[in-house]
């Protein structure tokens, strides 16, 4: 197990986490969440050997195998398949103490280095190799490709390919869907669901944390809480225990302006001086209750649109690409206000040229591009960031689109995406690749655009800011077309999908879980077991069977949203008793019997609080193993 014992962190001056006290089981799949800066790349490097800790101790088994992500790729020629193979070491320890038993002429040293290879599954390694490099993307036959011929996108793939590769005791993954596109980060999920190890992740995709953790670290006030559950049932339990101390805060608020008011009532009476200093020590000794909040910084919206025509872009039997060979072909579409686009298919089918001919960022090769007359075209990609300018402010980049507005207003606009204060007006140089793509999102959503073409908006930003622009785009009333590898962001923005593949673009019928069981059905029919595929199932069949699991869940559904609503009710209730016990008159004499009346009842519902929360943890339960079931 991982144990944190009275662990400290600082970075520089700044104290990350103090007195942490925690276990991570074995096999345990824990998320790792926490404002940016808080501390959870920090909490890696102690892991890793890279920091070391202020105080306390963290420890873990010392014959555990820990794997993770190398930041840096070797610039080497050799074959990506054999830089993949690399991370399993004891392989190729193996491998090397082979060749030499076989160039000596050891025969018993080979034999039982043979039989070693075969215990840790050598022999099938080269195909495991493989199938984790398609899994994340990479055509066939990229597996023979020099390592430099690859991006810098590309190898991180690799990386991550290698840190899969090691039969590791402990993985340790810092955000390792950036780089990988929606189909990738399918596959990424179901692999680290099927992991057998003890996994810390740190993730802004709020689907993979919640179909992957069973726990989750929260950083928060230089503490370190564990939370069990996925990401959903975290941020639920905060929710209450931010309410919780909320109450407790307000409370002793009005404790505190009750003891002032005596105090300054009573400090010049000789009589009452003696009580008065008294309370003024009371004071004193009380331990403060700080005020709830939640994280999230950011809170901007889309401004209605100047204009919205009609249509708003036409393409017309349009081909796209690049030089004479073309990409896409035979592309015939309209966009419309009030259109919500998601884009799907596989990395390199297509999406982002056809989000540059959209634009008309890349010329068409044949067809027609109409776009209206007064289109307002707002485009986010990845080069928006590179636009910016390192030696100048936020404020002075949102200068530039409106010389007329006041320094104050575009502050406060800037202050909805997390540029408060002095950040306003910091140089763009040393910011993060989050706080520079926060950065492009304000000023494309400050030119009031009737429609948006976002090309992995997410990359980079945090759950938080992933959340606040979920939220202003389904308020958008332009039209919207969106390529994201995160399924939440699609899920809430999107009402229609749109699939590149084979050098179409077509309308795909179904939702993501529909995409994902396509994904699923390719990926078997691929497979190397050996196998025969199993047939299709028909959309008509499919949907009638997913209709009967749906019919089988509703009673457990229902049971457990009325555990819930019973919940809610008591949880409400309580709260109002405990306000109602603060008010000091209930102390009084003629307020006795209420006071009575309202402990009795406090008391009962305690037990009653009891038994509805085991009510809905039964009922949960139930739901969760009918939907393993059903999955089976």
């Amino acid at each position: 197990m991982i144990r944190f014992q009275s662990l400290s962190l600082r970075r520089g001056t700044r104290l990350l986490f103090d007195d942490a006290e925690l276990t991570v089981n074995p096999g345990d799949k824990v998320g790792l969440t926490g404002a940016n800066g808080a501390g959870k790349s920090s909490l890696f490097g102690l892991f890793l050997g890279e920091l070391q800790a202020d105080g306390g101790a963290l420890s873990w088994p010392p014959n555990w195998t820990v794997a993770h992500v190398a930041q840096e790729t070797d610039a080497s020629s050799r074959p990506a398949i054999d830089y993949v193979l690399d991370g399993d070491r004891e392989l190729r320890n193996i491998e090397a103490r082979l060749a030499l038993a076989e160039r000596d002429h050891d025969g018993v040293a080979a034999a039982r280095l043979h039989d070693r290879l075969d215990q840790i599954g050598g022999y099938q390694a080269r195909a495991r190799a493989a199938k984790l490099m398609s899994g994340l993307g990479f055509e066939s036959g990229a597996e023979t490709r020099p390592v430099t011929e690859f991006s810098g996108g590309w190898r991180m793939r690799l990386n991550l390919a290698q840190a899969l590769m090691c039969r590791s005791d402990l993985l340790l993954l810092d955000e390792p869907t950036n780089h990988l596109d929606l189909d990738a980060v399918i596959w990424l999920q179901d692999w680290l669901a099927g992991y057998q190890g003890t996994l810390l992740l740190i993730s802004h995709d709020r689907d993979v944390l919640d179909a992957v953790t069973d726990h989750i670290i929260h950083i928060e006030n230089q503490k370190l809480t564990l939370y069990t559950g996925n990401y959903s049932a975290f941020e639920v339990r905060r929710a209450e225990l931010l309410a919780q101390r909320q109450a407790a805060y307000d409370r002793q608020q009005r404790e505190i302006a009750h003891i002032r008011s005596f105090v300054d009532r009573f400090r010049a009476k000789a009589t009452k001086a003696r009580q008065a200093q008294s309370r003024l020590k009371a004071l004193d000794r009380m331990e403060l209750i700080a005020q709830a909040h939640a994280d999230s910084p950011f809170n901007f919206e889309f401004r209605e649109p100047a204009k919205l025509p009609q249509p708003l872009l036409v393409l017309d039997r349009a081909s796209a690409g690049y030089g004479e060979r073309p990409l896409l072909g035979g592309i015939s579409l309209t966009l419309a206000p009030g259109d919500r686009i998601g884009l799907l298919g596989a990395n390199g089918a297509g999406k982002s040229t056809l989000m540059k001919t959209l634009a008309g960022a890349l010329p068409l090769l044949d067809g027609s591009r109409i776009e209206a007359q007064d289109l307002a075209l707002g485009y986010f990609a990845q080069h928006q960031l590179e636009q910016l300018d390192p030696e100048q402010s936020p404020l002075w980049h949102l200068q530039q689109l409106d010389r007329k507005a006041s320094d104050k207003e575009l502050r406060s606009f800037l202050g909805g995406f997390g540029f408060q204060g002095d950040r306003a007006l910091d140089p763009v140089a040393p910011f993060s690749g989050g706080e520079k793509a926060r950065l492009a999102l304000a000023l494309l959503v400050y030119r009031r655009p009737n429609l948006l073409l976002l090309d992995e908006p997410t990359n980079h930003l945090d759950l938080e800011m992933r959340f606040a622009l979920s939220r202003a785009l389904q308020d958008y009333s332009g039209a919207l077309v969106v390529v994201s590898h995160d399924r939440h962001v699609l899920r809430t923005v999107a009402d229609r999908f749109w699939y590149v593949a084979d050098g179409n673009l077509s309308e795909f019928d179904g939702d993501l879980d529909d995409y994902r069981q396509l994904l699923a059905e390719r990926r078997n029919s691929a497979g190397d077991s050996g196998e025969p595929a199993k047939p299709a199932v028909s959309r008509k069949d499919q949907r009638r069977a997913d209709a009967g699991r749906r019919q089988q869940l509703r009673p457990l559904q229902q049971a457990l949203a009325a555990a819930e609503r019973e919940l809610e009710r008591l949880h409400q209730r309580q709260s109002q008793i405990e306000s109602d016990l603060a008010d000091q008159t209930l102390y009084a004499n003629e307020g006795k019997e209420r006071l009575k009346t309202l402990l009795q009842e406090k008391a009962g519902l305690e037990k009653a609080l009891e038994a509805a929360e085991i009510r809905w943890l039964e009922a949960g339960e139930a739901l969760e193993s009918a939907e393993k079931q059903n999955a089976a």
